[in-house]
């Protein structure tokens, strides 16, 4: 089905699956590590898998959010019917996951911290949603002041 077919995902599904995203979010942090958080859904809001970045708990740069979600999601033949979501605008290396993939759909909590490419993904017909969640914003941006070696090594700077 191609992009312009689909159901555009709505505010109202959206904001139930970012509440899985944060959910991970804290469940990293609580952990010791990043708290940025993501899930993959089908476009029925069916939950399919979660995760949150584990960097530091795992001693492994390549788990992040999105990354541990996808993994947990297991394999599928198509992902032009998924939709990502995480609590942040996603790295260049998770936006590369969502591109190799075809994962139809993008849902962020926010881009205020950390703008990656989420308006690439759009630019090559993901359909991507900011909700600008407070919670995601005041989450991150305590860590990243209180963390910012941390955060900085995680994003690659």
């Amino acid at each position: 089905m191609a992009a312009s077919e689909r159901t555009p995902i709505g505010e109202d599904l959206a904001r139930p699956m970012l509440a899985i995203a944060l959910e991970e979010a804290r469940a990293g942090l609580a952990e010791g590590g990043i708290p940025i958080g993501a899930a993959l859904f089908s476009r029925d809001g069916t939950l399919l898998g979660r995760g949150h970045n584990r960097r530091v708990q795992d001693d492994d740069p390549s788990v992040h959010g999105e990354t541990d979600a996808f993994r947990n999601a297991g394999r599928r033949r198509h992902y032009g019917d998924c939709v990502m979501v995480t609590t942040l605008s996603p790295c260049w290396f998770c936006s590369g996951l969502v591109r190799q993939f075809g994962i139809g759909a993008l849902v962020m909590g926010e881009s205020e911290n950390f703008s990656g490419g989420h308006e690439w993904l759009a630019e090559h017909g993901v359909e991507v949603i900011d909700l600008h969640d407070g919670e995601c914003i005041s989450l991150l941006g305590g860590f990243i002041e209180h963390h910012h070696d941390l955060w900085y090594e995680d994003i690659g700077l």
